[in-house]
């Protein structure tokens, strides 16, 4: 990707023709004429056209994530809150692009997905380091791609479904740690030295 400014401008400009166009050149030639760049521009700023084009939404996506996620207060919260109220805050940035979001879960971007979940990380104050974000991160990605779905079925405005589902997702998470801890602790794991 070029200039990052100049690409975010072209996404957000895109996002409204990814409905009746898709995530083609065709809507990011349509969102830069209506920000008054020139349409021909589309293929210097997604050489890779679609491809292109969903890498830079899903960085800008992560990047309203992170500012939403500063300018909140998660000072009384634990990790697996502040999680919570990332993927929450990341889902009500993306509420008006619900469609284009839709489109763009047909088209499944692990690398993308990774990113995301480090940036939800970061945002809710973990800094993932060590073998702890070779599991943490899968897990996550789990728990994001499916809340996503909840989210995409979900009707306009009735966000609380997505939400309980998430906090399930999240306490079946924090379960799951609690009976690998407690098998740890009977010796189960534990690595023989002879």
């Amino acid at each position: 990707m070029r200039d990052l400014p100049e690409t975010d401008a072209a996404i957000a400009a895109a996002l409204p023709h990814v409905e009746p166009l898709g995530w083609s050149l065709a809507a990011a030639r349509a969102g830069l004429g209506d920000i008054g760049a020139e349409p021909a521009d589309a293929v210097v700023l997604f050489p890779r056209g679609a491809s292109d084009m969903l890498d830079a939404f899903a960085a800008l996506a992560d990047r309203w994530m992170a500012e939403d996620a500063a300018a909140a207060d998660m000072s009384g919260l634990r990790t697996p809150g502040r999680v919570r109220a990332v993927i929450l805050l990341r889902l009500a940035r993306l509420r008006p692009y619900r469609e284009a979001v839709r489109r763009a879960a047909g088209h499944p971007r692990r690398c993308a997905l990774m990113r995301t979940v480090d940036a939800i990380w970061h945002a809710a104050g973990d800094t993932l380091e060590g073998p702890s974000r070779h599991t943490k991160r899968p897990i996550l990605a789990a728990v994001y791609s499916s809340t996503l779905l909840v989210w995409l079925r979900e009707a306009e405005g009735g966000e609380g479904a997505t939400a309980s589902f998430l906090d399930r997702r999240l306490a079946d998470v924090r379960r799951i740690g609690e009976i690998r801890a407690r098998i740890g602790n009977i010796g189960i794991f534990r690595t023989s030295t002879v």
